[in-house]
């Protein structure tokens, strides 16, 4: 008899037992955890339930909708993947940590419950903060710290919500909440700060590529793509998210094409990527849904692709930015050919998994009648075509010869590749099984004469217009300024300034208090006692004590009454 159990648990021991392993037991480890865990989500039956007392509420840890077993299918198969990817080179605090992370993941695609989730939600916050953090570089110390702040940020706005939520509607349910007040539109801001929604997308940029070569290509499938499924669940057919989703995808659009670092041209392109699925959530039909679920699982294979062929140049060659790099086809034909498929599947190109994903949001949009919306996803798709389908292979593996001859990577590295290079190709030939997981009935046909002529003409022009404009492309070594300035520059100073004033002011707020304390012990003590004056009043532990339990008695007051 099958321990019905979310299968997130199952990933999240790998981060205790793999501490605990080493060499051939730790790789079984690795491979064995998310393949027990698939068999898990796919044998579970259905109904399957766990529930657990919290105060006066029910939680429900274990509770799986259609989409949360697409996405939890997906997640799995990243961590398998991603693990093989990673098992040789890896540290042990990373592997720990992404464990962790992927763990928590799943769990949220299996809660029932708003507090369930939101504790899933900050286990994603920790672990993903120490993927960051093992790249083990000062770069990544810092992008991780404040990777940190901005999801401890967002974790803040989420429990808010929530909290609000359940005090003025009394349920903790894990379902469809629409924008019915301030409690669901706090809880709508702490998803969208995980999905890289304006303003806060440029911590992807940020911290992603300072990560490891296999780090990077676990963050690129989870936090993200854990956002979408909230949106998915909680806020379907939401308007706002339309203009949202549009803004992201020239967003990152435009960051990418200007970027000279190949990691963070990808890391954009998430940006950009998550944007579509959030204007498919935002038109909120049944074949819109579909899309965006459908494009979420395509997305975390091709970029997982498109990430692990940067990861094997970086590890090859210790370089990452495009004007560094060039030529490596004649010495890693095996990685340029998965960096050429990966670059397919993600613009779209017929008969790869992004074609068959994608093109249900634009089809979407046209058949409700949202003309301005199917004309910005045609003119994007053109855009995705030149920023990663074209400029990142371009760069990395052919323009100029930058005379680096490095090897094939390990062959770990080469065999995850392979896997999601046929991937990409099988789901763009025969579609069929992924539409099948998809929470509503399909009666979508990706291979009609129209789209496919509508997209070989769009990857066409847009690879023409690529070719013709490349002394424009060609990047020099320029920094593009971005949202995060403002907290990593004047908003570190305007931090440092508030501590600083606090500290100032409460020591000085301290000194009066004793002050204040000591004269009246003195006088206290001056009379009938027949003690020597001040004798108290030299007790300097005696005056901080007096201090500290004034200002908790206070603090109590405060907390009480308020």
């Amino acid at each position: 008899m099958m321990i019905e159990m979310p299968p997130g648990w199952i990933i999240m021991a790998g981060a205790l037992l793999i501490p605990l392993t080493r060499g051939l037991l730790r790789k079984g480890t690795m491979v064995a955890l998310p393949i027990l865990a698939l068999a898990m989500i796919w044998t579970l039956p259905q109904g399957a339930s766990l529930q657990a007392g919290f105060l006066e509420y029910t939680l429900s840890p274990l509770d799986f909708t259609p989409v949360g077993k697409l996405f939890a299918t997906i997640f799995s198969l990243m961590v398998l993947v991603g693990g093989i990817f990673a098992m040789r080179t890896a540290s042990t605090l990373e592997l720990a940590a992404a464990f962790l992370y992927a763990g928590s993941a799943i769990g949220v695609t299996s809660s029932g419950d708003l507090i369930s989730l939101f504790i899933y939600w900050e286990l994603m916050a920790i672990g993903s903060t120490a993927v960051v953090w093992a790249g083990a570089t000062e770069g990544a110390y810092k992008a991780s710290m404040r990777y940190l702040f901005m999801h401890l940020f967002g974790g803040v706005i989420l429990m808010a919500g929530i909290i609000w939520h359940i005090q003025t509607t009394g349920s903790t349910e894990f379902t469809v909440l629409g924008l019915q007040g301030p409690a669901q539109w706090l809880i709508l801001i702490g998803f969208l700060v995980n999905a890289g929604a304006p303003p806060f997308s440029a911590w992807i940029a940020d911290a992603y590529p300072e990560a490891s070569p296999s780090g990077a290509v676990f963050l690129s499938a989870f936090t993200t793509k854990t956002a979408v499924f909230t949106l998915l669940i909680a806020f379907p057919g939401t308007g706002i998210l339309i203009p949202i989703g549009c803004f992201m995808i020239f967003y990152g659009i435009l960051y990418a094409l200007l970027e000279n670092d190949a990691r963070r041209i990808l890391a954009y392109s998430i940006v950009n990527q998550v944007g579509f699925m959030v204007v498919g959530i935002g038109i909120g039909s049944e074949m819109a849904l579909n899309g965006a679920a459908a494009h979420a699982f395509a997305h975390i294979i091709y970029k997982g692709l498109l990430l692990m062929t940067a990861g094997a140049v970086l590890y090859q060659t210790g370089k990452r930015r495009c004007s560094d790099l060039g030529g490596l086809f004649h010495s890693m034909p095996f990685t340029t050919l998965y960096g050429i498929i990966g670059a397919l599947a993600i613009s779209s190109f017929p008969f790869t998994s992004g074609f068959v994903s994608k093109s249900m949001i634009s089809s979407s949009a046209a058949l409700e009648h949202i003309t301005w919306v199917w004309f910005i996803l045609a003119a994007a798709s053109a855009g995705v075509f030149l920023h990663a389908g074209v400029k990142y292979p371009w760069f990395v593996f052919f323009q100029k010869d930058s005379g680096l001859r490095p090897a094939e990577p390990p062959k770990n590295m080469q065999v995850a590749m392979f896997i999601f290079a046929f991937l990409c190709i099988a789901i763009g030939v025969y579609p069929q099984p992924l539409y099948d997981l998809l929470p509503y009935p399909v009666a979508y046909e990706p291979y009609t004469a129209d789209h496919l002529v509508t997209q070989f003409q769009l990857l066409l022009f847009a690879g023409l217009a690529f070719f013709l404009l490349l002394p424009m492309m060609k990047r020099t070594e320029t920094i593009s300024l971005d949202f995060d300035w403002f907290y990593r520059k004047p908003g570190a100073t305007l931090v440092k300034f508030l501590l600083r004033s606090a500290d100032e002011s409460w020591q000085g707020i301290e000194r009066s208090l004793k002050s204040s304390i000591k004269l009246a012990i003195k006088r206290s003590y001056d009379t009938e006692a027949g003690q020597p004056k001040g004798y108290f009043g030299k007790l300097w532990p005696t005056e901080t004590m007096v201090v500290w339990v004034a200002v908790l008695l206070v603090g109590y007051l405060l907390v009480y009454y308020i």
